[in-house]
């Protein structure tokens, strides 16, 4: 914890600095999906998915961390449970190095194709799991952003927003039936979890033009239509977004 808090120090100090590359151009268009564990996330994507390839897009869909054969290598390690051991910063570097090889060999080549990219998670999640509930500060992660990105930044952010109760025990329930290994994040305390809701809620707060936030305490066909809503009327980045 001692070089955690270097680190960070270092950070906040402006002795490590790095400017965000300018946004890339490109046709496609980048949505990320957030929110706590247990917020419905995978289902909504599905469900976006399943709309968009019915209307003639070409959708490539990403996951983090994963999302290449090197990322699911490192998801693996990340989200195991017997890995109690895995300190912070080193956490915060694994999640960037999967997303960094994700940027390369899959998002932006997709983009730039003229296809519409969905991501489970990006670096909204950093922010608020490593940076606010692990407490490793935003500037550690701006820092690691400008460096591994190469100034992507999503067209849109849905944050699929739920109850912290129900968003525990949804993720409780979910790993109890796939008898998952992959719960190391899931079973940090309610505490943790509460930190990364309300960071999540700030993060909508400060950028109210991108991240937009909706209420997963619903049906599910609700919350996909609400979608559905704001992808038709979002401007649409770099390309033509989703308009039409």
């Amino acid at each position: 914890m001692a070089d955690d808090a270097a680190f960070n120090a270092a950070a906040r100090a402006g002795s490590m600095r790095a400017t965000r590359p300018s946004k890339p151009a490109y046709p496609g268009f980048f949505v990320t999906f957030e929110g706590t564990d247990g917020s419905g996330k995978g289902t909504q994507i599905d469900l976006l998915v399943e709309r968009l390839r019915g209307e003639g897009r070409d959708v490539v869909v990403n996951r983090e961390p994963g999302g290449t054969p090197i990322g699911r290598q490192i998801r693996a390690i990340l989200l195991d449970a017997a890995n109690t051991h895995l300190q912070p910063t080193a956490e915060l570097l694994l999640y960037f190095a999967s997303r960094a090889q994700a940027v390369e060999e899959v998002i932006l080549p997709a983009l730039r194709a003229g296809s519409v990219v969905i991501s489970d998670r990006f670096t909204d999640s950093t922010t608020v799991y490593q940076g606010a509930a692990r407490g490793l500060g935003a500037e550690v992660v701006e820092l690691l952003d400008a460096l591994s990105c190469q100034g992507l930044v999503p067209d849109l952010t849905i944050l699929l927003d739920i109850d912290l109760d129900t968003s525990i025990a949804r993720a409780a329930a979910r790993n109890a039936e796939s008898g998952s290994r992959e719960t190391r994040m899931d079973e940090e305390s309610r505490e943790f979890h509460a930190k990364v809701r309300e960071g999540y809620l700030a993060l909508a707060r400060a950028h109210p033009e991108r991240i937009r936030v909706v209420d997963g305490d619903r049906d599910s066909e609700s919350v996909a239509r609400e979608i559905a809503e704001l992808l038709e009327g979002s401007p649409g980045g770099n390309g033509p977004g989703l308009r039409g």
